[in-house]
This record gives C-alpha cells, structure tokens and sequence, in this order.
C-alpha cells in the first residue's frame, strides 16, 4: 500500500485502554508470538516461572518488561525468537494459601488424606492460579503461551525424578542428619537463602555453670600488657546466651586451647544449672577454635542440635547433640521420663559408648517443661537459675534473629534427617564457566559475589516437609535402608520381592524443579525433542540479583551435571525497584506500588519505558511515577506526531531502504535514523537498556517531532498557498516552480513516512500496543508491526546535510534561550543582521529562509552591519548575528535585574559547596539531605551561569 493511503484516522485523544486489549487478543489468537521461522536463528529465553499463586508486583513488571524488550527486537531482527512462559508449583506458599482457605471454612489439612489434599490444590490451581499469568498480559509480554509450562505438569515431574535419581546414583544426593532452619509455623526445613535475618530488641544472660563436685580453681585475668586485673577463687564457669531454652540440650561447654584462664579445668565436668537438682545433668569442659578469648567470659556452651556453630564444634569434638523440640518448636515431651533420660546423658558425658540413633531418641527435656512453648520455656529456665542465684547479669541487646520469608516466625535450629546436594561438587563447572568466560555476567561486578558464594557453598537441603510438590523418589524398608528409583516398581525391584517398602513423605524443595527450567520446558530428558535440540542452551537469562543463588546458578548447576551443557552463554543480573526514597518495598511499610495501578493511569506502555529506561547496570530503580506520567506524554506526542503525518498525506512507507532524498532536512533524517539504528543496536547489544530507551527517546522527541516535522512545515504548507500563474508571467518558470514545489511535497511526504515507519519499529520493544496501532492507521499492511523488519537504512549520514540542519538548529536554540534568559516573549519577531557571512553560511541561510523565519522567529537574516545601539550576540557556526535589541526591553533595567539575580544564585552555590566540603555534613547527614543538598547546589551553579551568559550578551 503507496504512502498517503490511510486506513485509519486516528482520533484527537490518546487513550491507552482502547488500543492494550485489543491488540494483545490479536497478537495471541494470531500466533504472533512465535511466528514460524524453521530456517531462522533460534534465540531463546526462559521466563523465571512467578509463583503460581503470585500477582504481579513492581520487580515482575521490571524483569519482565525486560525480557520483553529483548525478545521483540531479536523477533523483529527476524530470529525465531521463543520465550518459554509457565508458572511454578510453589510449595510452601501453595499450600499455605489452600490451608488459609480451609481455615476459613473452618477445615483444615489433616481432615484429608495426603492425596485428597493434593487433590485440592489441584481444584484450586485450576479456579484460581492463572492470575499472574493474565497480568504478565496486560503489560504486554509477548510469550508463547502455547507451550505455557507448570513445573508440576506430568513431563516435568518426569524430568524432576530422572535428576533426583541419577545424582543419588552418581553419589550428588544423599540423605544426612544435619542442622537445618525448621519453620515452626509451616513445619517444614527451609534453605537459608528463605530465612530473613532481621535485627530486634533482645537479652543476653550470663549463667553460672558449677564445677563438678563443688571444685575450684584459680581464675586469673590479665590485661593486654600482661598485668594481672582479676583474680580469684570460682566453682564455675560463665556462659552467656540469648536462648537460654537450649541450654537443656548443652553437650560441651567449649573454651580455646590458648585462653590460660581455664586451662587448671579442661577435661572437668560441669553442671547445667537448671532441672531437678537430684538429676542436674553434667557435661566437659573440651577445647576448641571456635570460642574467642576476648568476646564475653570466652566460654560457649555448646548445643550442637540447635545452632549452626556449635553443630561443626560438636561434630569436631565427637559432642552429643540432643534434640530439644519437635515440628511446633515446643519442648519435647515424647520419651522416657527425664530422670532416667538424664542418668543415661551422664554416662555419656563420662565416657560410655552411644550411637546417633539413641542419642536422637534421648529427651532431655525436664518433665516440667515438656510440652511447653520454647519461650515459655525460656522464663521457666532463666526463673530457676536465677532462684538458685546462679545469674551474674542480663544484657539488654540487639540481636540478629533469623525469621522465615513465608511463615514470619523465628526460625528453629534443628537436628534431622534431610535429603542434600552436594553443592561443592556442582558448582565447580559454572565456576569454571564463569572464570573462562563461557557464561558472561552483566554487569560484571556480580562475578566476585558469584564466585564468594559457589566457592564457599554448603550442602543444599532439598527436603521439605509438605504435601504439595514434587515427593521425593525414596522407599525405605523396616531396617531403614533406603531404595531410590524412579517408580515404585524399580525401587521394589531395587529391594526384592515381598519386602515391604514405605515411600518418603517429603517433597523436593521448590528451586529443585525450578532449577531445570531451561532444559526440562523443552522436551529433557528426552534428548531428541526437537525443541530442546532447537532452543538449548538458552541464548540470555534475564534474573533479579537476588534470586542469583536461588535460581541462577542452581540452574548453571543442573544444566552442567544434566546435559553437560550452560544453560545459557549470558546472564543479565537487574536491581530492584525502591521506592521514591530508595528503601526496600515492603507491606509493613506500605509503600508497595501496583504496576496494575499505574498502567490503569497511564498506560502499559508508558510504564515499560519507565522500566527500560531507568535501567541502569549495577543500580537499583526509585520509583518515580510523575517519569511513569512523562512517558505516557512521549507517547501522546508520538500519537499527535501521527495525526500531523495523516493530515498532511504522510503515510505508510512501500520501502524498506531508505527513499531517495534531496533537500538538506531529508538528507538529514535520513542520517539521524541511521545514527539512531547504530546506537540502539550497539546498547541492545551490551545489554544497555537505558541507552536503547534514551537513543529512541530522543530521536522521536527531539529530533522528529521537534525538529524535523517543524523544518518541514513549509513544504506542506507551500502546497496549500501555490498562487495560479498568473497573465504575463512566465508560465515555463511558474510551471517549473510548481513541478518542484510538488516534488519537493512527494519527496518529503515518502521521507516522512518512511522515518515514522522506522521510528514504530525501533520503539516497538519498549512500547508495542501504542506502535502496533499507529503501524496499521498508517496504512494497510501486510503484516503486524511485531513481526516485521527491523530497519535496514541502506544509507549514511550525508555530513554537509547534518552541518546545515545542525546549524539551523543551533541558531535557533541560541535565539530561544537568549530570549529566555533576557525576558523577551518567545513568540516575538527579531531583526538580525550578518555583514559579510562566510560562502557556506550564507548559502544555508539562502536555503532556509522559511525555516529560520519561522522558528527562530526573526524577519530574515539580513547582509549588513546593524543599526547603532544596544544588541545581543548570537553564535552559529562560524557566523556571529547581531539582533538589536533597542526598543525590545529596557537594557540598563534588564542588567540590574540580572545582576541581582546572579549574586543570589552564586551566594547559595557558595553555600551549599561549603557546606557539601564539610565531611561531618556529607557523613552524619541524611542521605536524602545530603542528595538534595547536590541537587540545589547544581541548580544554583548552572543558573549562575545561565546569569552570566545573558549579562554577556547585553556586553
């Protein structure tokens, strides 16, 4: 279709709402989310699955705007371009919503049988989980929701057992007993990347552990220098805690082989001071590296079931570790009674040989105590020892309390048993793959936080004790030994006919599965499905940082030890998105912004280009809803620049090179899209999402609308005013005149059409529902504008084109800030002369005069020296205009007013620089006093300047 056919006048007012569903349902029903391209480039990204029960927040609407904006450029560069969507399990967070609901129906879980509960969630799933996946539509993502993944679907439960399987048989996974972070609400083990540590008020008490039998010994204390600053005759030692709950299950108090204080009493017992006092429980005094000398007493009672540094003393020291809770975090109160519980601890302290299994079983739980909340415990604790005047002292403190991210409650150190990863083992080949280069991380500064995390990784407990997830392919018979398989035949096969086999209740930890993503969505492990041959590895991940080790390297983890194979050869690492003032997000603050909200206000679209362009490597995002606003109105430009191309004849462009040009303004635009197209291209390439957005911005505000659509106004307006030839013209030179007006109106109108038909497609990524119907009211099309061509110019920058718009440009911005700055109306017309002008500026000017007219506002430029008097300069290019000045303002008036206004400004930059040069200022002071402190020093500075310029100009 010839440019100037419309399809479609487009109406006055921009509505975003009108045009977002719409063209959404078209794209999908269409198919045009992925096109088939069999013969083309795959380029291929996995969407990080959202939570099957999850809305969408603020960090969807960034990572995912993102990934968008990548998978519709490389769409348009003509790549079959995939971007695998689905939705994750879950786990926890699933099956918590199902039990709230029950609640609510006053049911609750343990009312079902555990497939009757999976049932359930299954119902719920299919009622109520595609929420999020309706909102990742209306932000416009264009992913193949066609193959729409769910980690729980029957071939990714295949793939998640065949990986459980295969690292047990290659020695990767095992089960052990370990310290784990026990949810007391869930009642499930959680990894510590899901524990918040959280800072809170708190106590520290300081106990009496006495000697065994009554002893005593010499307890001396020495200064830095040796001196002597403490001696005297104890029966103890002193311990300090912030739970003293756990000190039931104490195995060892520990001291440094180097601390002189205590060496008269290694090897001694001591005495746990709490319980009944005939059946004290006594432990040894062992030594160990872990306790510092000059951190509180230097003894640490030892608890190796209930703390993570004490687990590795006890685990060094051979330390009997007891159990002291169960799944509610409440005292034990299984078990033989705690006076014959205690009698068998005693014998263990003094040497008698004990296996694991009869220390777990052992409950060492005060008969009074059992059954009672662990903080209820806790006063009943610090209670008697304090009856007993064994307390030297309590400590109001700050503590650092670790809490679980989805259950909210302080998290439990406890004993179990656990299925682990060794995690050591899998991270050696992403190391690798890093260190050479074979993954790159953008931005690179993440590698250090890369490589101090996968070098010091601990073993990843992947149990959970749920109903809903992926259950864990492990049978145990009567004995406890364990057979692994991928059916309950193979694992019956595995132990042999008739003997009887119980299944693990546990499932896998939800970053299991999630962990497969980029391999399992395509067909793995069959390694002939077309797809996986096709688009594996992956070409980019675009992740949060904070789901690095989450999701991403357990992802490099399981592609290496699966297919032997990185996922993918790049990985883009995002902030987040802050609020105005930079803090974190969160509820309780309640300053959590709903990208739904904002694109009900202005618009997907506007939105997304928020998101793009503040995007800048290695920073996190201040939400800044009035730059949401600004984009909404770039795009109402846009759409205004399109109703001013419709009614002046410019539409779709029939070619995909750029038109012949001749005039210096086509020529010119002509350059800049090319120049536009190259920058885009290079920061899409360097994954440099602000620069894109910035580049695109700027050509269509600046430069297009700005600019070129007012240079070429005459053009047009010259075709409306084309006077008839008149009686004794020269009728040859008349029709001469008139066959160039139009050539120069044809030449403009296919220029014209073909920048905008460029501009539609380079801002397509960022802002796809506004482009898509602006591409269709241009004119008819033969296809949609999301699987179109991305540009190809076919031409370069015309350098004497560039120079003569670029001055026209120039002296017209220099004329409009001299106004500005003098107080002159802008719409005031100006004489301004230019003796003897240069060859080349005086052609520009004989060129332009239209332009120059009309947008610097003067009466022509005339070859002449200026009249006497007052008059300002003007620079442009090697030219130096002379504009009078004299009856336009009052001169000696104007220079008052600006020299006052120039000593204000320069007196509060002065101030505010000293003030910023005062480091106690730029330390102790608020952050945000301190950025808005810059912020007005920078405006003062500049407007000082600004001063000056225009003091200059009056001479």
């Amino acid at each position: 279709m010839g440019a100037g056919n419309m399809n479609k006048q487009l109406d006055k007012t921009f509505d975003p709402a009108a045009i977002e569903a719409k063209w959404y349902a078209h794209w999908e029903e269409n198919g045009c989310f992925r096109p088939a391209r069999p013969d083309a480039e795959p380029f291929t990204v996995v969407n990080p699955p959202p939570n099957v029960t999850g809305s969408l927040h603020i960090g969807h609407a960034l990572d995912n705007t993102l990934q968008d904006v990548v998978i519709r450029y490389e769409r348009l560069r003509g790549k079959d371009a995939l971007w695998v969507v689905g939705t994750d399990h879950a786990g926890i967070a699933t099956q918590m919503v199902v039990e709230r609901q029950m609640e609510l129906a006053q049911d609750k879980r343990t009312n079902y049988t555990r497939e009757q509960f999976v049932e359930k969630v299954w119902e719920w799933k299919h009622e109520s989980g595609g929420q999020i996946t309706r909102q990742l539509r209306r932000l416009g993502c264009s992913m193949d929701w066609s193959r729409e993944q769910f980690t729980m679907d029957p071939h990714f439960t295949r793939a998640v057992t065949k990986v459980f399987v295969d690292l047990y048989n290659r020695g990767l996974i095992y089960r052990d007993k370990r310290l784990v972070n026990w949810d007391p609400k869930l009642k499930t083990a959680i990894s510590d990347l899901e524990v918040e540590t959280r800072e809170v008020p708190g106590h520290m008490w300081h106990f009496k552990y006495p000697l065994e039998g009554g002893q005593t010994y010499r307890y001396v204390e020495r200064d830095a220098d040796g001196n002597v600053v403490l001696e005297e005759e104890r029966d103890y030692i002193s311990i300090a805690t912030t739970r003293p709950e756990t000190m039931l299950g104490d195995g060892a108090v520990a001291v440094h082989p180097d601390d002189e204080r205590y060496r008269p009493i290694v090897g001694k017992l001591c005495e746990i001071p709490v319980g009944p006092k005939e059946h004290r429980r006594l432990i040894p005094i062992i030594t160990d590296e872990y306790p510092d000398p000059h951190f509180g007493s230097g003894a640490v009672k030892i608890t190796g079931a209930h703390d993570e540094n004490d687990f590795g003393v006890a685990q060094r020291n051979g330390i009997p570790m007891y159990r002291l809770m169960d799944e509610s975090a409440a005292m034990r109160s299984d078990g033989a009674p705690y006076a014959q519980a205690a009698e068998r601890a005693l014998a263990i302290a003094r040497g008698e040989a004990v296996d694991a299994a009869e220390i777990d079983a052992l409950n060492l739980v005060p008969d009074e105590f059992r059954g009672l909340d662990r903080y209820e415990a806790r006063k009943l604790v610090v209670a008697q020892i304090d009856a007993e005047g064994l307390m030297i002292e309590v400590e109001d403190k700050v503590i650092a309390q670790p809490f679980g991210d989805r259950g909210g409650v302080v998290i439990e150190p406890m004993l179990m048993d656990q299925w682990y990863v060794n995690a050591a083992e899998l991270a050696k080949a992403p190391i690798e793959a890093v260190r050479s280069g074979a993954v790159e991380i953008v931005p690179k500064a993440w590698e250090k936080t890369f490589f101090n995390w996968m070098e010091n990784i601990q073993p990843w407990c992947v149990s959970r004790q749920l109903w809903w997830g992926h259950r864990i392919p492990a049978w145990f018979d009567a004995a406890g030994n364990i057979f692994v398989a991928e059916t309950a035949e193979e694992a019956q096969a595995l132990a042999g006919e008739g003997v009887a086999l119980t299944r693990d209740p546990d499932v896998l930890d939800t970053w299991f599965s999630s962990a497969l993503w980029p391999f399992a969505t395509l067909g793995w492990p069959d390694e002939n499905a077309p797809l996986l041959k096709r688009h594996y590895p992956n070409s980019l991940l675009i992740s949060g940082f904070d789901i690095l080790f989450f999701w991403d390297a357990r992802m490099m983890m399981m592609g290496q030890a699966m297919t032997g194979q990185n996922p993918w050869p790049r990985l883009y690492l995002h902030g987040l998105v802050r609020a105005p003032d930079g803090q974190k997000m969160s509820k309780s603050k309640g300053n959590v912004v709903d990208p739904l909200g904002l694109i009900d206000r202005y618009g997907a679209d506007a939105l997304r280009f928020f998101m793009a362009a503040m995007e800048s490597q290695g920073r996190d995002i201040k939400m800044d809803e009035r730059r949401v606003e600004g984009y909404r109105n770039f795009a109402t430009k846009l759409w205004n620049a399109t109703r001013f191309c419709q009614a002046n004849g410019i539409g779709a462009s029939q070619s995909l090179p750029a038109p012949a040009a001749t005039s210096a303004v086509n020529k010119w635009i002509v350059g800049e899209v090319v120049e536009t197209l190259r920058l885009l291209e290079q920061a899409m390439a360097e994954l440099r999402f602000d620069a894109a957005a910035n580049a695109i911005y700027h050509f269509v505000w600046d430069t297009f609308c700005d600019w070129y659509l007012e240079l070429v106004k005459p053009v047009f307006a010259s075709e409306s005013v084309r006077p008839e030839p008149v009686e004794g013209s020269d009728s040859d030179a008349a029709h001469t005149s008139t066959s160039s007006a139009r050539a120069a109106v044809q030449e403009t109108r296919e220029v014209a059409g073909w920048v905008l038909d460029q501009i539609l497609v380079m801002l397509h990524p960022f802002m796809p529902f506004i482009t898509e119907e602006l591409w269709h009211a241009q004119g008819q099309r033969p296809y949609e504008l999301i699987v179109a061509s991305w540009p190809q110019p076919q031409a370069s920058v015309d350098a004497e084109a560039k120079a003569e718009v670029e001055w026209v440009i120039g002296l017209t911005s220099a004329i409009r800030t001299a106004k500005n700055e003098l107080g002159i109306a802008p719409g005031a017309r100006l004489e301004a002369f230019l003796p003897a002008p240069s060859q080349a500026t005086r052609g520009i000017i004989e060129r332009n005069p239209g332009a120059i007219e009309r947008l610097a506002r003067l009466n022509g430029i005339r070859f002449e020296p200026a009249p006497a008097g007052a008059a300002m300069q003007i620079g442009a290019g090697d030219a130096n205009i002379v504009i009078p000045l004299e009856g336009i303002i009052d001169i000696a008036a104007e220079k008052a007013r600006l020299a006052k206004a120039l000593e204000t400004s320069e007196k509060e930059a002065k101030s505010l620089e000293g003030r910023l040069s005062n480091p106690a200022f730029v330390e102790r002071a608020k952050p945000e006093a301190v950025e808005k402190a810059r912020a007005d020093h920078t405006h003062h500075a500049a407007e000082a300047e600004r001063l000056r310029a225009a003091l200059a100009r009056l001479g």
